[in-house]
């Protein structure tokens, strides 16, 4: 059933997604040239709002659940599991007061409207996959960023999607490289679940009516710890999470 509805709902969605694109694309630009930094930002959450609120059109339910008061002047590091392109809208507009910036390929920031322009202009690292030096040159540039703005982070230290939900190894690099630049950020996991459901059947039909849930687990001081560690941790906590989640159904 969820894949027959799919074959129904998935056309409106992408029109409803689409048109949200093209008509920001322009409001971003509007909205960095007359008003800087901080209006740019303001349009790029409305506009996550928006695609969030596109998840609806094909029945799923979102929850996103923090039960912790998060520090607004100091910088964070979110790290996450990722399953599908659609992790991130929730991301940018429940996490919109800490300024989170995405770690990126460098790919993303041509020919997509809205998200390009976002990904040039607001701030995220792009990194070419291919050019280890690049890499590291752009991580370094955004940890600059966020100590100069008290801005933070979102990096998925899988690499790369899981598309069934189960959960790749963490790499330690570009959390190292953060956390040697950035000492003072707080490390905080993210379990992301259902997500992946969504687009199981690939990019048509979508799949109609799953559950997707965004939990932030407790936050990780880095003091006294080595990267490794952290990331083991973050890793962990996110294994366990998705584990029990599981286990209750």
């Amino acid at each position: 059933m969820n894949k027959l509805l799919g074959y129904v709902f998935t056309p409106i969605h992408y029109i409803f997604w689409g048109i949200l694109l093209l008509v920001f694309h322009p409001v971003q630009y509007l909205a960095l040239k007359l008003g800087g930094y901080h209006a740019h930002k303001r349009s790029v959450d409305l506009l996550n709002f928006f695609l969030v609120a596109s998840y609806y059109i094909m029945g799923c339910r979102v929850s996103f659940r923090n039960r912790f008061r998060l520090p607004t002047d100091r910088s964070i590091i979110f790290i996450a599991n990722h399953q599908s392109l659609y992790d991130i809208p929730p991301m940018i507009w429940f996490l919109r007061k800490h300024h989170a910036k995405f770690i990126s390929k460098i790919e993303l920031t041509r020919g997509i409207p809205s998200i390009s322009f976002n990904l040039k202009y607001g701030g995220a690292a792009n990194i070419d996959r291919k050019d280890p030096k690049q890499a590291i040159g752009e991580i370094l540039k955004l940890a600059q960023r966020m100590k100069t703005n008290t801005w933070s982070t979102v990096i998925f230290p899988e690499g790369t999607r899981s598309r069934t939900g189960q959960l790749k190894p963490f790499a330690v690099g570009g959390i190292a490289t953060l956390l040697k630049k950035v000492p003072g950020a707080l490390v905080v996991p993210v379990a992301i679940d259902g997500a992946w459901k969504m687009v199981q059947y690939g990019k048509f039909p979508l799949s109609f009516g799953e559950k997707m849930s965004w939990t932030v687990l407790d936050p990780i001081e880095p003091e006294g710890l080595t990267p490794d560690e952290v990331v083991s941790a973050g890793e962990q906590a996110i294994r366990k999470h998705l584990g029990q989640l599981h286990d209750s159904l």
